[in-house]
């Protein structure tokens, strides 16, 4: 122990003559010395004194039933001893008759997990992430006093990973409100409260990193990021502004070691205050539905559709019967704004529309081949229950070269008959000219075009044979056009956008 905390101090010793060394080249060049000096409130005490009551440790508990499986050994092909250790390891491994609570019997055994969480409400309403909670038998709510209450799950969201319990205390508690996320800039100061590691109320302090962070968890991803420690048991703490108000939910870090390095994201209350209230309300989230099928806008996209800038979302699809179908919203449009938002990025429009009321009629921006067109779309509501379905590719027969092929873009073409639809597995309502084979080191290859895939229109026009899009090709090259946007199906009728070079 005591080498621990000799190699700790030398370590601090390291960093503070850095820091040392710093400050004196600051000086030297004469920057301003209290913006070296300080950086956030001389002290949190008070404010942290008056929140910890209303931050909670979360422990769960959860009943596994675990298959523990004896290995089958390899034996040679036709061996005479096959037989016996099918028979021998199959008894094994679901749990022979002599055996109780042994290797490969079922062993149901609980496992705990730790998170935190907070207080919303007085009477009893407590904030978490949904992955502290997911599959708990039983969840507990440990306050700063040393009060332990039993918690009901009312409802949670995987989609933002946010969760709302109720435990029926005998006074009321400390809570808090929600800040507006939206006011925090980056540089400004936080603060989170958790139990890191099991070890209870833990006050760290820090900074607003970045925002709008998209990490890949979830369609609505808008992570608010922080240098404030956030470890293991953080999740589902809040972020607090100087105010004491609640702007963010820790959830995830990202560290090599499992400790804090320094880069935390939290959900930001713009997104949670509203799953919250949903979910308080009906015990499920009621999103917007607009019905389309989006792709982010590239830099060969945006030339290919006359666009200014790549930015926008890209409609690929329509849904049928939905609220953009009635709007007359057309595969090929660009959607640059949403009910007075402009849309960047492709990733904006997602958490702008499920974050807008249901039935609400919205003036949406669209830029039509190369013409900007207002439409009014009265939202749907998203059904959380339905799923896209998404199969496995299966390996591709080799199509017979059909009669009437052709060459472009990297791409060989022939007409979609009966045959090469079932060789390929194309839906029968998959309409278009069929790509045969891709050059190799092509553009088309670099974009994951495959053999088997369908061209359904180029530059926005219907095609059905071969020489349908070597003839747009070649009116789209004579125009001085660089790339072709051409919409693709794959076998299972998803559709998208690609654009391809013009030789």
């Amino acid at each position: 122990m005591a080498m621990g905390f000799s190699t700790l101090r030398a370590l601090a010793g390291r960093h503070l003559l850095a820091l040392a060394v710093v400050t004196t080249v600051a000086g030297a060049v004469g920057l301003p010395g209290p913006a070296v000096a300080r950086q956030g409130p001389d002290s949190v005490a008070d404010l942290a004194e008056k929140l910890i009551d209303a931050v909670v440790n979360i422990s769960t508990t959860q009943t596994i039933a675990e298959q523990r499986q004896v290995p089958l050994p390899q034996v040679p092909d036709g061996s005479p001893f096959q037989n016996f250790f099918d028979e021998f390891f199959d008894h094994q491994n679901k749990g022979g008759d002599d055996q109780e609570d042994g290797e490969g019997s079922e062993d149901p055994h609980k496992v705990q997990s730790l998170g935190s969480g907070f207080v919303i409400d007085e009477s009893g309403i407590i904030i978490t992430n949904n992955h502290v909670i997911e599959g708990a038998d039983e969840i507990v709510a440990n306050f700063n006093d040393g009060t332990k209450l039993r918690a009901e799950l009312i409802g949670h969201d995987e989609k933002t990973d946010v969760a709302v319990l109720r435990v029926k205390p005998t006074h009321p508690l400390v809570a808090v409100k929600f800040g507006d996320s939206q006011k925090m800039r980056v540089g400004d100061w936080v603060m989170a409260i958790g139990n890191p590691f099991g070890l209870g109320g833990t006050v760290t302090t820090g900074i607003v990193s970045a925002r709008n962070r998209d990490i890949n968890s979830g369609p609505y991803d808008n992570y608010l990021q922080t240098d404030a420690a956030i470890n293991r048991g953080n999740s589902g703490g809040p972020l607090f502004n100087e105010k004491g108000e609640v702007i963010g939910i820790n959830t995830a870090i990202i560290s090599p070691s499992g400790g804090s390095i320094g880069i935390g994201f939290s959900v930001p209350s713009e997104i949670a205050a509203g799953v919250v209230d949903q979910l308080r309300q009906f015990g499920e989230t009621r999103r917007g539905w607009l019905g389309v099928n989006i792709q982010e806008v590239t830099d060969d996209l945006a030339d290919s559709l006359g666009l200014d800038k790549a930015h926008g979302a890209l409609v690929a699809g329509v849904s049928e019967g939905g609220p953009a179908a009635a709007a007359k919203i057309e595969a090929g449009d660009v959607i640059v704004e949403f009910d007075g938002h402009a849309i960047g990025a492709m990733r904006e429009l997602p958490r702008l529309v499920a974050n807008t009321p249901i039935g609400k009629a919205v003036e949406v921006k669209l830029v039509r081949k190369g013409t900007e067109v207002l439409v009014h779309v009265t939202l749907g509501r998203l059904e959380e229950s339905d799923k896209v379905a998404s199969a496995t590719a299966e390996p591709k027969a080799p199509a017979d070269k059909p009669k009437t092929d052709a060459k472009v873009l990297g791409l060989t073409l022939g007409e979609l008959t009966a045959k090469q639809r079932a060789e390929f597995k194309i839906a029968d309502a998959v309409k278009g000219v069929l790509i045969t084979a891709v050059e190799a080191d092509s553009v088309a290859a670099d974009k994951h075009i495959e053999p088997g895939d369908v061209i359904v229109e180029v530059a926005q026009q219907v095609v059905a044979k071969p020489e349908d899009v070597t003839s747009i090709v070649a009116k789209q090259k004579d125009q001085g056009r660089r790339s072709a946007l051409l919409l693709i199906a794959d076998p299972t009728g998803a559709l998208r956008f690609d654009a391809l070079k013009i030789d």
